[in-house]
């Protein structure tokens, strides 16, 4: 693998705490096929890592509670022929989730009131236009 994948800012994915398993992938890879494990599956132990921050950790593992078996989270990636071009396909997946699960919430929208001047204007404006258009009617011109 080449540089650690950075989830966000200072914290990235260890290399020690992800569990790769390779299978053999369906789709095109000609004679070399039925010989080569080119699919590529990674597993993150997000329950017992050290490397996030706790308050990440507990993000991730709420965000994340529909994806996690037993405290693990588990990505696939089978796109490409080579097994390193989905290992890399893979490792990338899981930190672009994790970083998106640990993201933090956004800021509340606070309310907001019309200003009164802008209603007003906008019914004026409103009561013009219905004046044009009921001047267009044939009415009152006998």
């Amino acid at each position: 693998m080449p540089a650690p994948y950075v989830i966000r800012g200072s914290v990235s994915l260890p290399e020690a705490e992800l569990m790769w398993r390779f299978s053999r992938s369906s789709g095109p890879g000609g004679q070399h096929v039925n010989t080569s494990d080119s699919r590529v599956e990674l597993r993150f132990d997000l329950a017992r890592t050290e490397a996030l921050p706790p308050v990440w950790k507990e993000r991730a593992l709420e965000r994340l509670a529909g994806r996690l078996v037993d405290g693990v989270v588990a990505v696939r990636a089978a796109e490409h022929r080579s097994q390193w071009r989905n290992r890399e396909t893979a490792a990338v997946r899981l930190a672009s989730l994790l970083a998106e699960a640990t993201a933090p919430p956004p800021k509340p929208r606070r309310t907001t009131r019309i200003p009164r001047g802008l209603n007003e204007r906008r019914l004026r404006e409103k009561k013009q236009r219905s004046d044009v258009k009921r001047g267009r009617t044939g009415r009152g011109w006998t």
